[in-house]
Formats: structure tokens, sequence, C-alpha cells
């Protein structure tokens, strides 16, 4: 982790600003080593671009912030004490005068923003996302090696789903056995809220499972993802249950045409606007293309969601070590929905799908 402090505190000292203070769980995770969830709590690292860095955190995670690796200073407060008196000390102690400070402006709330102005009379704010971005895009072996273990895991979960598909079981059922059996591999946290949707209801991208059952003909959609030692999996499979229309069978073929052709396009020097087109016009160009309502996919590591987001106007260029989803998919209203979503690693030469689960059409009997 010192290796990021030490780019960090590069940038710092390259754009003359004296401290960065960053606030949220992901980035402090990704520069620490230390993953918290401190609910209404502060959780900092105060970083200088000569000084060493300090991390506040509550103090009955003292220990475990100590235990995570971090070797400086750790500032553990109770919930009676006042962490910004802390903070002030630390920065006196380290005489340093702060004028301009790097934060994360889309994370820090208004009542946080007013407590910096406070205490440091009234600093020019600088945004620290786009460096952090910029860091975090491109993953390291490691980061690699534990982003494998969370899509093998993903694609044993979406497994575990299809066995489950049964006639008379509802959306939520086959969503706790799915859960229940990561529970008992050692997941304890999914990447975001699970979908099982069934017919109809996969026809809304972000649906909510409940109480429906699954019937024959039916296309059943599964998007999950799980987090596995602080970085995150995200995949999506649709599956047949019995024989389905020539309707849905239509837009499945063709939403699979476009997410292998997006995928085929993956390379570093293409842009994330040329692999959103490429799936797209395929959709577009079957007449499906006002059901293809969202961005093709998204950066993934330490959030579920990151840097870079596909879409069509979005020029950045891919760099070898960038993961990220491609997910088309087609939502028909009263017909049906269908997505299927890989993660993807950008190679020195090309590209590598992480998620192994099969994407031609599945029939369950």
């Amino acid at each position: 982790m010192s290796k990021r402090i030490d780019k960090f505190q590069e940038w710092l000292k390259s754009k003359d600003i004296p401290f960065g203070f960053i606030t949220s769980s992901d980035n402090v995770f990704y520069l620490s080593g230390f993953r918290s969830n401190p609910h209404e709590r502060l959780l900092a690292l105060g970083i200088f671009p000569d000084s060493e860095p300090f991390l506040v955190c509550p103090l009955m995670e003292k220990e475990d912030a100590s235990n995570s690796g971090w070797n400086y200073e750790i500032i553990g407060y109770t919930d009676i004490e006042n962490p910004w008196d802390m903070i002030r000390k630390a920065v006196e102690k380290r005489d340093v005068s702060v004028n301009s400070m790097a934060i994360e402006k889309e994370h820090m709330n208004v009542e946080r923003y007013e407590q910096v102005q406070e205490l440091f009379s009234e600093p020019q704010l600088i945004s620290a996302e786009e460096k952090l971005r910029e860091l975090r895009m491109v993953k390291d072996e490691k980061e690699l090696e534990v982003i494998r273990e969370a899509v093998r895991l993903a694609d044993f979960a979406v497994e575990i789903g299809v066995n489950e598909i049964a006639e008379g079981k509802t959306e939520l059922d086959v969503l706790a056995a799915i859960e229940f059996e990561l529970k008992k591999a050692g997941i304890n946290e999914m990447a975001f809220s699970t979908m099982v949707l069934t017919g109809a209801n996969g026809a809304s991208p972000h649906g909510t499972p409940g109480q429906t059952k699954i019937q024959k003909g039916d296309l059943v959609l599964f998007d999950l993802g799980v987090v596995y030692q602080g970085y995150c999996s995200d995949i999506t499979r649709t599956v047949a249950f019995g024989d389905i229309s020539e309707k849905q069978r239509d837009i499945y073929e063709t939403v699979l045409k476009a997410e292998l052709a997006a995928v085929e396009a993956c390379r570093p020097g293409a842009t994330c606007a040329e692999l959103d087109l490429t799936a797209r016009n395929i959709i577009r160009n079957h007449g499906y293309g006002e059901y293809f309502p969202h961005r093709l996919g998204h950066g993934l590591g330490i959030s579920v969601h990151e840097y870079p987001s596909l879409t069509e106007t979005n020029s950045l260029v891919l760099k070898p070590g960038m993961v990220f989803t491609i997910e088309p998919g087609i939502y028909v209203p009263g017909v049906a929905g269908v997505r299927i979503e890989d993660d993807i690693l950008v190679t020195e030469n090309g590209y590598e799908v992480l998620t192994r689960f099969p994407k031609t059409l599945q029939y369950v009997r």
C-alpha cells in the first residue's frame, strides 16, 4: 500500500497541494489497506507531500486498522470525542499550512465541508477524484488475483441459481438458495443486491425480486456479484425455463451477438466509445435500439461501479490491466428482458474474459 501512498504524494507535490483528505471507504481501503464501513462516523486519511500520513477511525476499529498493515499514525476517537480537533492537532504537529487541500468532492457532505472550511480557514478545495480514478483503473497482479477469485465465486453463484429453477419457486426462493450457498462458501457480502427476475419482470433493468413464481416459458435473469477480500465481481446471465417464443429467442440472440462483438473489440488502444457503439449498433440494426437504455458497462474493482464508464461518448483509451463489465441488454415491457454480462480484463495483446458461465442460451427443462 505504501507505493499507492507514494504515488498520491507525488501527485500532491506536482500540484503544489499541501494536504490530501480522503474520506470514502473505498479510497481509504485502496490507499491504506484498511477496509471499514463506519456508517455515520468519520473515516479518513490525511496525506501530505513530504510528511507521514495519518488514518482517522473510530477507536473501536483502531486495532483492526493496525492489523490491516497500516504502519503510520492511527487516530482513534470515541463516540463522545471530536475527531476534528484531533485532525487539527495532527496537521499542526506536521507544521503544514493548509491553504489548499485535495478532497473527494463527490463524497464529502455539507456538514464535513463546513468542518473543513472552519478548521483550515477556508482553504481552496481541489478534487482528488480524477487522480484516484486514474490510479484505481489499472489493476496490479495482486488485485487481479483477488478479482479472479471473486469472479469464480460469481460463476458458482449463477450455477447454483440455474440449478434451483423449478416451476412454482419464487424469485426470492432462488435468490435465498444462491446466497445461502455463498455464505457456506465463506462469502459474507454481496457486491450489490442480488437480482433474480423471471418473465416480464426481467424487462426492468434494475428490477426487485419478489414473490413472482417461475413458470414454463419464462426467461430468468440473474445479476449478481460477490465481495472477496475487498474486491467485487459482477455477472449477468439469462436462461430459458422450458420452451420460449421466437420473439424471446430473437431478443436473446441479438443481445448475445452484441455482447460477443463488443468483447472481441477489446484491446489496448480501443476506446470505451468504440466498445459501446459496437454493441449498440447491432442492437439498433435489429430494431431494438430503444430497448437498450443504459451504458455498455463500467469499471470493476473495489467498487462494483468504477471508472471507466463505457458509453458511446467516452473517448478514454483502454490500457492493459483495466477491468470492466460488458453488459448489453434488451428490455421489452410485457415481453422479456435479456442481459448478458461478462467481466473483462484488458491484456497486452487483447482481452481475457474472466467470467466463465456459458453464454449460449441455456435451457432448463
